[in-house]
């Protein structure tokens, strides 16, 4: 009797393990990516996306590779409900060559321990260099051209050759030309151009070299930067938490701008949120943004306007939003799987 109480234990224990993997597993978009073939020197970065979709608070205690070719941070360790991190895996292409494959291993101790297997592949080529290893545009004002300037360096057979350099952002141009030729070697500077039509945000995107080469028809550069307004909301998602009806809570938002300005109006379809603004011009508002939940339990987001005094298109816009539960404590954590948050989509 003894024995099938120590295997039922047994049994129970493995099945709760299972749960918990489980539920780590769901919180990452996808836990794989292949960088294909990158260049030497190549910044060969990727983002794995992780969101909270459950009531309880998660924590991620530590992140590690199984190879010193990769090196992998956190942006976020503590993770409320809806609220999202990103485990940053880059790959060291200057000091590494060859087929790599690397393992992250993600480990959670809040609310369950569980350990999430990241999946990274890669061809690093020794005979083509990238300087920079990416193009880097910083932050830019919208309707404003710029510039930027890569070098490519190939070594081997002389008649390789860039035939293309091609992106699906309308708003870049690129210019290809060859600097030398010879003695195994050929060289080739790119300007790689921001028009002025680039709207305001994230640009998070890639320049891609189409080659001769039938080995690696075509290599990856990444382009990045920041197109911004001459005023801007910080942040753009603002999440209230976790309450219960009839509950107060107040955030804080930040609103700047290049030169002072006023905050003429702020336009919110639903009337539990209450945003106090200030008529004084001056070049950062930090403005309170007051919630009070309403009875209903479920996710509430509403977008939210703020209009300045710089003119009807130098209005800015933010989402605020908050998960109402109910008061009756089914929204902690047990010994069951974490409770999936309602309506978690956002």
């Amino acid at each position: 009797m003894r024995k099938v109480l120590a295997v039922l234990v047994c049994l129970l224990a493995a099945e709760s393990i299972g749960n918990a993997q489980e539920w780590a597993n769901k919180m990452f978009n996808v836990t794989s990516h292949d960088f294909g073939t990158v260049a030497r020197g190549a910044k060969a970065e990727f983002r794995f996306q992780i969101k909270n979709i459950y009531q309880e608070d998660a924590h991620i205690a530590g992140v590690r590779s199984s190879c010193g070719c990769m090196t992998p941070q956190i942006t976020r360790s503590d993770l409320k409900t809806f609220q999202t991190a990103e485990i940053v895996a880059e790959l060291n292409t200057r000091d590494f060559l060859g087929q790599k494959s690397p393992t992250l291993f993600v480990t959670f101790d809040q609310p369950f321990h569980a350990v999430v297997e990241l999946h990274v592949t890669g061809f690093i080529r020794g005979d083509v260099v990238l300087q920079p290893g990416a193009i880097d545009l910083g932050t830019v004002d919208v309707g404003t051209e710029i510039e930027k300037k890569l070098q490519v360096i190939y070594a081997g057979r002389e008649d390789w050759k860039i035939v293309d350099a091609k992106t699906a952002d309308p708003n870049f141009e690129v210019e290809v030309t060859e600097l030398g030729r010879g003695a195994g070697k050929v060289s080739y500077e790119l300007l790689i151009r921001l028009t002025k039509t680039a709207p305001v945000g994230y640009i998070k995107d890639q320049l891609i070299l189409v080659t001769n080469d039938a080995r690696a028809r075509e290599l990856p550069v990444d382009m990045s930067g920041r197109v911004i307004s001459e005023i801007t909301i910080s942040p753009t998602s603002l999440f209230m938490g976790t309450v219960h009806p009839g509950q107060t809570v107040t955030k804080k938002l930040l609103v700047r701008g290049k030169k002072p300005f006023k905050i003429i109006d702020v336009k919110c379809p639903d009337k539990s949120f209450e945003i106090e603004t200030s008529k004084e011009a001056k070049s950062v508002h930090v403005i309170p943004v007051v919630f009070t939940a309403g009875d209903d339990p479920g996710k509430v987001a509403r977008k939210i306007s703020i209009m300045t005094d710089q003119g009807d298109n130098l209005a800015q816009a933010f989402t605020a939003y908050a998960l109402v539960v109910k008061a009756d404590g089914s929204g902690k954590a047990n010994d069951t799987p974490a409770h999936k948050a309602e309506t978690s989509g956002e």
